[in-house]
């Protein structure tokens, strides 16, 4: 559509020429399924004379007044924007139009529960679908104040930025709820959500004495299953360790949290009522990783209240400013104020490990990115703005000491609130809170890309006493910036009659340049294992050396802590996934070792890892072998697991996902009749549809089998669960359907076309897919100009062609041969997949050298 796709320079422009006042949203919510009426009255100043535009995606648009002239709806509005000429210095348009509600997860997203037929609306407006529920100026440096006027049915909870007022009759089962204006703030961070909600509420006593209400908002069909006092809990030690952290008090009025049905993202960070996808409601056991990763996402978005929502980025090549400080600071307050105080080794396994995959792509880019446009964007919530930049921060952190730079963001707060900002505006506070300049630092770790690699060089002699110690950094292709590091050394050795691999010395030090020597170790006994970055202080990948590799290989479960484990799982991974080592000795290291991890988010990212190797890394001719071993040890693993445990749990699943033979799939035909089920096994809803999806792959059940499951579980969760099974039902009239569904018809929600994704891909023949390669490149172009982002993002990536071969490279680049330079969000998308595919293919070949190497493996 022409205008959708904002570019900078046309933000820039209009920045210099308006600044905003205020937004009155009226909105009436009561009278059709389809699309909602909008009165809009926004007061601004501008250049006089000068004309410019305000962002509107509409269903209709009944009428546009500016300063009291009527203008014609047909010249000015083209479904997208709303042309506004020779404006005045002051001015005041009044739009009346008419919004669609969305079922993408993106405006305002409207969803009929399937257990009692009541409608649940919310918002989601990052990074620029505000524009869909009312006329605005869509980005974040035209911030104003927002009052919001809704009308609804009488029985709804209507949820917005202020606190909730009483509601006022209007007719028989008809109110309206007129909300007080909010502070100054951008208007991707406003939000309404409504419906009839149930609440649960608590407060809290804000750092300057304010009460400040806290209100916990659930579908009522997933009422009783929401934990209240792990959130409330988590969330007022967030309120604690933040207000202390900043000495900035809590800026708004109240907080709301609300689980909102087919939502995209984890969370998002509207200011003072905070959007939470459903599944962080656990209506089955969860996996502990699971549950910490929903406290970790409490305490980031309550961070985001400050660092986002009280003081924003100018433009979004400074998104980093609000993730990489929140992912930061949420594992920061997890690790010293919760009892998740194993956060940085969960960080290690989970987001560090995004980061480096993430950098290492053809895609990557500096954490400070050149946004040309929305397009770039929103593609870029990305494992570097994220994880790579949450990591560098800790760094920061380390070197000019937590208080100095808290007391940098206590300034930063206190000058730029309510404001926008840019990079600089930050680093000078930090400066001069720390003493240090950090100029070079911020050019080597913000303004570059591409992860730096660090090998240790160790050389002993006869009698095993180190003569030379090294270190080697490297670049990567096409980035090859070396960095300074601060990092720690740590020799670990076997302690037989513990049975456990013991620090027995370590060693700070400072890494610069392609070699730094390590004077100070020569002379020591070479340890078992030599473990480069120990206690994580730097962002580099490491390798080990050969004698440390066979100590990891025997030995790896054998760590008295759990962060040196984390950070040599994290090298084994980037071993094989750079094509160092054979695959099949990756998957030995995990299989030997995973059942004595002791961190739940290690185990989870393990076995993540583990279905890319089986999947995709081990040579052709011997992966139907490994992968039914695989399958069998991770069953023996299900059977050594205490009853009832984290680890019983994630494996039960993990062999559900992995079972490929027929004696297998019999083992599961047995749970789903309820026979020989592991003590300590709970064969609840989620999990039967587990074992169903699995049996279906493997054409052990049909379509009706499906639906009887859906018929006992009409929820939200069981459609979804109910289109992956579809999906995968392995036939070519099957696969055929989904397509349909998914490419031509696009007629799925948003959660259920990706869930439909991922069942088309669950195929025990890869025959039934391959077909659909061919027709992916035909269709994906269309697919990305017609669907909104968030389902042409889904099935751009999701039903990218899986075939590890050189041809879908090949096809790969051909396609992005000839794709226009406009499609930029899709041309990354493409590349990246594309790369995994290369990769794939380089491990097989490894693979397969090491298979002629060592027959027997």
């Amino acid at each position: 559509m022409p205008g959708i796709n904002l570019t900078r320079e046309e933000a820039v422009q209009r920045a210099e020429t308006v600044s905003v006042d205020s937004y009155d949203v009226v909105l009436d919510l009561t009278d059709n399924p389809e699309t909602f009426a909008a009165r809009t009255t926004v007061r601004f100043t501008a250049t006089p004379g000068a004309n410019t535009f305000i962002d509107a995606i509409t269903a209709s648009v009944e009428s546009v007044t500016v300063n009291g002239k009527q203008l014609d709806p047909a010249e000015v509005s083209d479904g997208v924007r709303i042309q506004l000429p020779d404006l005045a210095e002051t001015n005041e348009l009044i739009v009346e139009s008419r919004m669609f509600y969305m079922n993408t997860g993106e405006g305002l997203h409207r969803f009929v529960d399937p257990v009692d037929n009541e409608v649940y609306l919310y918002t989601q407006f990052e990074v620029a679908d505000a524009r869909r529920m009312f006329p605005v100026f869509e980005q974040p440096d035209l911030k104003a104040n927002f009052r919001f006027d809704v009308t609804a049915p009488d029985h709804w909870a209507v949820v917005s930025n202020q606190p909730t007022p009483e509601p006022v009759a209007v007719s028989e089962g008809v109110a309206r709820w007129t909300f007080s204006p909010t502070p100054v703030m951008s208007c991707y961070i406003t939000a309404l959500i409504a419906g009839p909600y149930v609440s649960i509420t608590d407060s809290l006593t804000s750092s300057d004495g304010r009460t400040i209400d806290l209100g916990l908002y659930s579908r009522k069909s997933l009422s009783e299953y929401v934990d209240a006092d792990e959130m409330f809990g988590v969330t007022k030690q967030g309120f604690e360790f933040f207000e202390s952290q900043f000495g900035v008090p809590y800026p708004f009025e109240k907080y709301d949290q609300l689980f909102v049905p087919q939502f995209n993202a984890g969370a998002m960070e509207n200011a003072g009522a905070v959007t939470f996808v459903e599944q962080y409601i656990f209506r089955s056991k969860p996996s502990q990783a699971r549950v910490e990763r929903r406290a970790i996402t409490v305490l980031h978005e309550l961070a985001h209240m400050w660092f986002g929502d009280l003081v924003t980025m100018r433009w979004w090549n400074d998104l980093w400013l609000n993730e990489s400080f929140a992912e930061y600071m949420s594992t920061l307050a997890c690790a010293q104020n919760t009892k998740y105080t194993n956060a940085w080794t969960t960080f290690v396994a989970g987001e560090k490990s995004w980061g480096y995959e993430q950098d290492q792509l053809p895609t990557t880019h500096p954490i400070k990115a050149e946004i040309r446009d929305l397009e770039d964007v929103l593609v870029n919530f990305d494992g570097i703005t994220y994880a790579k930049g949450a990591s560098v921060l800790k760094q920061l952190v380390a070197w000019v000491g937590q208080e100095e730079f808290m007391a940098g963001l206590n300034a930063y707060f206190g000058k730029h609130a309510w404001a926008n900002t840019e990079l600089s505006d930050l680093m000078v506070e930090l400066e001069a809170a720390s003493g240090r300049d950090l100029t070079d630092w911020t050019e080597h770790w913000l303004e570059t890309a591409g992860v730096n690699t660090l090998i240790p060089h160790v050389e002993a002699d006869q009698d095993g006493v180190i003569t030379s110690f090294a270190i080697e950094q490297i670049g990567q292709e096409g980035h090859p910036t070396l960095r300074p590091h601060r990092l720690a050394v740590g020799f670990y050795d076997h302690d037989d009659a513990a049975n456990s691999l013991v620090r027995t010395h370590r060693v700070e030090l400072d890494v610069d340049g392609e070699r730094t020597e390590v004077p100070e170790l020569v002379g020591r006994e070479r340890p078992d294992l030599v473990l480069l970055n120990d206690d994580d202080l730097a962002y580099a990948k490491i390798r080990l050396d050969e004698c440390s590799q066979d100590t990891a290989s025997n030995h790896l479960a054998d760590f008295e802590e759990s962060l040196p484990r984390s950070l040599v799982w994290g090298a084994a991974w980037d071993s094989v996934h750079d094509g160092v080592s054979p695959a099949r000795e990756y998957v030995q290291l995990v299989l030997a070792n995973i059942g004595r991890e002791t961190d739940s988010t290690a185990v989870q990212v393990q076995l993540r890892q583990l279905d890319t190797v089986l999947d995709y890394y081990l040579a052709p001719e011997d992966a139907d072998e490994i992968r039914a071993d695989s399958a069998a040890s991770i069953w023996k693993l299900v059977e050594a697991s205490a009853p009832g445990s984290d680890h019983q749990w994630q494996f039960f699943r993990a062999f559900a996902r992995r079972a490929v033979t027929s004696e297998q799939f019999d083992q599961l035909d047995a749970f789903d009749r309820g026979e020989n089920i592991p003590t300590g096994v709970e064969m609840d809803t989620d999990t039967r549809w587990v074992v169903l999806i699995a049996l279906i792959a493997a054409g052990r059940r049909n379509e009706s089998d499906i639906d009887a499951a859906l018929a006992k579980d009409n929820t939200e969760t069981g459609a979804i669960a109910a289109a992956t099974a579809r999906a995968a039902i392995p036939t070519p009239e099957a696969k055929a359907a989904a397509w349909q569904q998914i490419v031509v018809d696009g007629s799925l929600p948003n959660s259920q076309q990706q869930a439909a994704i991922a069942g088309f891909f669950r195929a025990h023949d890869q025959e039934l897919v391959t077909p659909y390669a061919d027709k992916y490149f035909e269709a994906v172009t269309d697919v990305w100009t017609t669907r909104t982002h968030e389902l042409s993002q889904q099935i751009a990536a999701g039903l990218f062609p899986r075939l590890a071969a050189q041809a879908t490279v090949d096809d790969a680049q051909r396609f992005l041969d000839r794709l226009g330079s406009e499609h930029n969000g899709l041309r990354r998308i493409v590349l990246e997949r594309q790369d995994a595919i290369r990769r794939a293919v380089a491990a097989q070949s490894v693979d397969a050298a090491a298979a002629k190497e060592t027959p027997s493996a």
